[in-house]
């Protein structure tokens, strides 16, 4: 039965409704892991031969953190391997086709480049308004020159990384919760919970990983309710692409996930009141995102 609230929500969840099953979920996460698997065993395979030691030099000397532009890279295409392998899942198990996890190309296309173009607009004005530092100045992580000869690559490599992140939380879990249960708290709430702790990390932000779950929450949900209204992925992965072009390629964290930005912050997320002000900050910069993309969409 379709949701009141969001009827074009039915355009992503109508196809899993023949098989809404509980098991149905676990079976096709069961069927991507081991499909990611032998995937990555693939990979590995093909790349350890053609770069040789080139390969397992840069996994060494970045060992996955992403605090070097190759290495990061590496980690941002390699999200591609989980859709892929989530893609074969949903064939296999839900038995729909994967162009079903982001909606009809005729309208996830034109949503995209909308809200994309909201959203880079916002984030253009808040970024040329006060204050302009973070307390203290950014510092330089990359020559300007190296940093435009990464942008062909590094600009499709983000996109890779949350339209697949977008397509497990608020593609595949959304939609398939969604067609067993008809509460949007659920489908909206269980994803994000997911996604949220997934960026649990106490070990690199201390007491600032509390908020950050809370701040990984409440982006989760309000994609999800994007989603939900545009009958598409396309706003959610915009949205989620301009944020993490501005936090992956211009101004990133100094302890991971650094190797292709431009500037890094003054401090990172371990540093008590500051960093978490500022995380705050960036929270009331999502929300501002989140009610531009709703506007782009009534367009």
């Amino acid at each position: 039965m379709a949701n009141d609230r969001y009827p074009e929500h039915e355009i992503l969840v109508g196809p899993v409704r023949a098989r809404p099953e509980i098991w149905r979920i676990l079976a096709t996460l069961a069927a991507a892991f081991v499909a990611f698997y032998g995937l990555d065993s693939l990979l590995n395979g093909v790349l350890s031969a053609v770069l040789r030691d080139r390969w397992w030099t840069w996994l060494r000397d970045d060992g996955l953190t992403g605090s070097t532009a190759p290495g990061l890279l590496i980690l941002l295409y390699w999200f591609g391997v989980m859709g892929v392998a989530l893609a074969l899942g949903v064939r296999l198990v839900q038995a729909r086709g994967p162009q079903t996890l982001l909606g009809p190309a005729s309208l996830f296309v034109p949503q995209f480049v909308r809200v994309f173009l909201y959203c880079a607009g916002v984030t253009a004005v808040i970024g040329i308004l006060p204050p302009y530092d973070f307390g203290d100045p950014l510092v330089p992580n990359m020559e300007l020159g190296r940093w435009i000869a990464f942008l062909p690559l590094a600009i499709p490599a983000v996109l890779v990384q949350v339209g697949t992140e977008e397509v497990i939380f608020r593609g595949f879990l959304q939609q398939s919760l969604a067609a067993r249960f008809n509460r949007p708290w659920v489908w909206m709430a269980v994803p994000s919970a997911l996604f949220a702790l997934g960026h649990y990390a106490p070990d690199e932000m201390g007491d600032s990983a509390v908020l950050y779950v809370l701040w990984s929450f409440t982006f989760g949900v309000l994609m999800a309710d994007l989603t939900a209204r545009a009958g598409t992925l396309g706003p959610a992965i915009a949205v989620h692409f301009v944020n993490n072009l501005v936090a992956i390629l211009f101004i990133s964290l100094p302890d991971s996930l650094n190797g292709l930005a431009l500037y890094l912050t003054p401090y990172d997320l371990s540093e008590g009141v500051d960093a978490q002000g500022w995380l705050l900050v960036d929270l009331a910069g999502i929300i501002v995102m989140w009610l531009a993309a709703r506007l782009a969409l009534r367009r």
